[in-house]
């Protein structure tokens, strides 16, 4: 009789821990384990993306600030832009109009001074090696312009990836900052250490 209640209290005690770990499917009428040790939390929280941040900047200046949400960089990014692209502008069309007077009073040296009457008012009054070094500079500026058009560019995108790396983080006022002692028994050395506390944004 002692071994019959042992037997019950064993089966009873397997059945409530079946009922714990199992679900019945209706559909199918039979009861499905439900494998609790292999749930995935699935993580509903928008992170913020770097790369888009640098893929956006890289496809159109400015874009990457607005993903940062620092609209107050973009009238600074087209500002340094604009820059280079209007100092091309002036360079390229004086070095059009030196290179034309250039080519003409080189012409008039030969014998031919039929585009003479063409040179820009402005530049009639200069010498044949005058003209010329007036023209070498404008194109050498205007190459630079150029450069320094794709060099502002650049630190658009670098920009916007720093910035968007740094959205990550915790970059309030709370961060906190201790200055320790430092020893060093080995070089028989004593000196200050800097900690610094930074947070993720989202692991708060």
């Amino acid at each position: 009789m002692r071994s019959i209640f042992i037997l019950l209290l064993l089966i009873g005690t397997h059945a409530n821990c079946w009922s714990q770990d199992t679900t019945l499917n209706k559909r199918n009428g039979k009861p499905t384990l439900t494998d609790t040790s292999k749930m995935v939390i699935v993580d509903t929280v928008k992170h913020h993306n770097p790369r888009l941040a640098t893929k956006y900047s890289a496809i159109l200046p400015g874009l990457g600030q607005a993903y940062n949400k620092q609209y107050w960089k973009i009238p600074i990014v087209y500002g340094v832009l604009a820059i280079p692209i209007s100092t091309f502008i002036y360079n390229n069309d004086l070095y059009n109009k030196t290179k034309f007077g250039y080519t003409a009073l080189l012409k008039q040296k030969n014998g031919d001074a039929s585009d003479v009457s063409k040179i820009d008012p402005a530049l009639k009054n200069l010498s044949l090696g005058s003209m010329q070094s007036y023209r070498n500079a404008f194109r050498r500026d205007r190459d630079y312009s150029i450069l320094w058009f794709f060099i502002g560019w650049g630190i658009n995108v670098v920009d916007a990836t720093v910035f968007g790396h740094l959205k990550e983080f915790d970059v309030s006022d709370n961060l906190s900052m201790r200055i320790e002692p430092m020893i060093q028994p080995q070089l028989r050395q004593t000196g200050l250490s800097l900690h610094f506390n930074l947070k993720n944004a989202h692991a708060r």
